[in-house]
């Protein structure tokens, strides 16, 4: 086992490896684009604090609110979520994915169809402006080069297509819904895209299209994805998290960071909490002393 991996339990492993199938099986309609110049290299991204700032289902479910799918009580949880993503560090995973599952389950009874329209003005209301340029340039590089450049997300598929087509990317991979009849169910067809199922996932595209995988690049912030990364030739830590940054300097790995704008918010945070530590210290200590004089 890589360092930083976790042992995945096998229930969790085959739901993983059903994620990806699906997420794989369903990329199948890209085949219609006209050909790459460089057939078999790809570029493979992650879209989460990689490809764009925060987490994309937090922006959906801010849409999905606005259009009465969910309470006020239901975001309220959501941006404590995304908060801990976006400036205490990490990508803890049982946030990320209580977060995203519930936001599938919003969904249940509704078309995807609906969703799909949702996600084309949810990316206008609360995405665009959140793309960081840095990675935008990368993927254009792989483009300029006739790479196929495609998402790899746990997002739903249906808004990871439209953040790609958006960008003017080949394709998405993400986390499959089912559906019946084109109504969501509520339920996933296997596990949320993520960890060893974005591998799968990638290996099935590349078999499909005829990828070589040693040609390939891979791009993540979050050693989550470290299942993705070894997969192919070239594998970049973008805004990356310390056990996936700490992992990729052991290895070699090319490393890019666009957070400065972070680091600055990030800074102001804990300045926040110091002065609000200090400012409670003193108001408590100066009750103490009334107290014990009066």
């Amino acid at each position: 086992m890589s360092p930083g991996r976790r042992e995945i339990p096998r229930n969790l492993q085959a739901r993983s490896v059903l994620a990806g199938q699906a997420a794989a099986a369903s990329a199948e309609v890209e085949r219609a684009l006209a050909p790459a110049l460089d057939p078999r290299t790809a570029a493979f991204f992650d879209v989460d604090n990689t490809i764009m700032q925060g987490a994309s289902i937090f922006h959906l479910a801010r849409g999905l609110h606005r259009r009465e799918f969910f309470t006020t009580r239901d975001i309220a949880a959501a941006v404590w979520k995304q908060v801990w993503f976006q400036y205490v560090g990490g990508e803890r995973s049982d946030h990320i994915d209580d977060a995203r599952s519930s936001a599938l389950s919003f969904v249940a009874g509704h078309r995807v169809d609906e969703l799909r329209e949702i996600g084309e003005e949810v990316f206008d209301e609360f995405m665009a402006m959140r793309i960081w340029p840095g990675t935008r340039a990368i993927a254009q590089w792989h483009l300029d080069r006739g790479h196929r450049v495609w998402l790899v997300t746990a997002a739903p598929v249906e808004i990871a297509e439209v953040i790609a087509r958006r960008l003017g990317l080949t394709g998405a991979l993400g986390t499959v819904a089912e559906s019946v009849d084109g109504v969501y169910t509520g339920r996933l067809v296997g596990e949320m895209l993520h960890g060893e199922g974005k591998a799968v996932a990638v290996r099935g595209l590349a078999a499909a299209e005829g990828l070589d995988l040693d040609r390939c690049y891979a791009y993540s912030d979050s050693s989550n994805d470290l299942p993705m990364l070894e997969l192919v030739g070239h594998p970049c830590a973008v805004n990356p998290d310390a056990r996936l940054r700490a992992h990729a300097r052991g290895q070699g790995w090319l490393i890019r960071d666009y957070r400065v704008g972070r680091r600055f918010a990030l800074t102001g945070v804990r300045a926040a909490l110091a002065v609000l530590a200090v400012w409670t210290t003193v108001a408590l200590g100066r009750r103490l002393y009334r107290r014990s004089f009066s």
